[in-house]
């Protein structure tokens, strides 16, 4: 056997090493650290709603199988955890909790609001549901849906995995944090938006 799929040995190459000229591989340690981020996500044993149960789904069936993004183990303490998915609505009541259990995650971490309820108050636009998770918390991915099917969960976990591998670090990441946090504090909120807030 000849060429860049077979060793001296004759044997077939697979995966990484086939990829990688004379065995060298050059990156930068953002990108090595979000490669690791990345493939290391240990979410929350956390849901609120009827979407906790396609969450749930994508844990247990064996279809889904999220143990190969390494993504298998939810975790009952939040201090390790460091990805929260607010699977379903936020009442009032229990706004204050979902903050503390995000102030107990270890850093970095990540948020994804699964479904309509926890991304804009979903049908529920009352006193006694928080109009979206954003409030509350910082969101790294919104995923619609009512409830969203365990493959559009897989679909939103893939585009975080996205946003971690190209997220910066150090005075870099610091510097986006703060723009993140000032365009949040300066946004309109949601009920006062004229497509969600009370005609006049």
């Amino acid at each position: 056997m000849s060429g860049a799929a077979a060793d001296w040995n004759g044997i077939k190459k697979m995966g990484l090493e086939e990829k990688l000229p004379s065995g060298f591989l050059l990156t930068t340690v953002e990108k090595l650290a979000g490669y690791m981020r990345k493939n290391s996500l240990w979410p929350a044993t956390f849901g609120l709603a009827c979407c906790a149960i396609e969450m749930m789904a994508i844990g247990s069936a064996g279809k889904y199988d999220i143990s190969r993004f390494g993504m298998e183990v939810f975790r009952a303490s939040p201090r390790q955890a460091d990805l929260m998915i607010v699977a379903g609505r936020v009442s009032n009541k229990m706004a204050p909790v979902v903050r503390q259990i995000y102030d107990q995650m270890a850093a970095p971490k990540w948020v994804l609001s699964m479904g309509a309820c926890a991304s804009s108050g979903g049908m529920f636009n009352n006193y006694a549901i928080v109009q979206g998770v954003d409030h509350i918390i910082p969101v790294d991915i919104y995923l619609p849906g009512c409830p969203p099917r365990p493959e559009m969960l897989m679909d939103a976990i893939l585009k975080l995995h996205d946003q971690i591998g190209n997220e910066k670090l150090g005075v870099n990441r610091a510097k986006i944090v703060k723009e993140v946090e000032a365009s949040a504090i300066a946004a309109t909120p949601i009920h006062q938006i004229p497509v969600f807030g009370k005609q006049g």
